[in-house]
């Protein structure tokens, strides 16, 4: 079992930063991928970022490619997610995930949701 905790959202100006953390209980979540997901206000859930259990691999958005950055920190049983460049169509929920499948196939690597999700951090970007 695995639980995830999600924190460092928050209010922020057009082209500021924030870090996201998802910190993760549970002895198998090292050999987990995860992800960051969010949802709009009216609109459905979508894929962020996702990142392998070795954190040498990783997917992104096209709508935040080149402005976000997940990583992780094994040791730590944590997962960040870096954004830079926050636009007012960033404003969302941000959900970590945790114990879905991926693949590397073709040069490219995906991941799909798994089982495990946190209860979500609010960031609000304003113009």
């Amino acid at each position: 079992q695995v639980q995830l905790v999600e924190s460092g959202g928050g209010l922020v100006q057009a082209g500021g930063s924030l870090r996201l953390s998802c910190a993760a209980s549970g002895r198998t979540f090292s050999n987990y991928a995860a992800a960051w997901f969010r949802q709009a206000p009216g609109k459905e859930r979508e894929f962020v970022a996702g990142i392998d259990w070795s954190g040498g691999l990783t997917a992104y958005a096209d709508s935040v490619k080149g402005r976000f950055t997940i990583s992780r920190d094994i040791a730590k049983n944590t997962v960040y997610l870096q954004m830079n460049g926050l636009k007012p169509e960033d404003t969302a929920v941000y959900y970590c995930n945790a114990g879905g499948p991926d693949r590397f196939r073709s040069g490219r690597y995906s991941y799909t949701p798994g089982d495990y999700w946190g209860q979500g951090t609010q960031v609000t970007v304003s113009s």
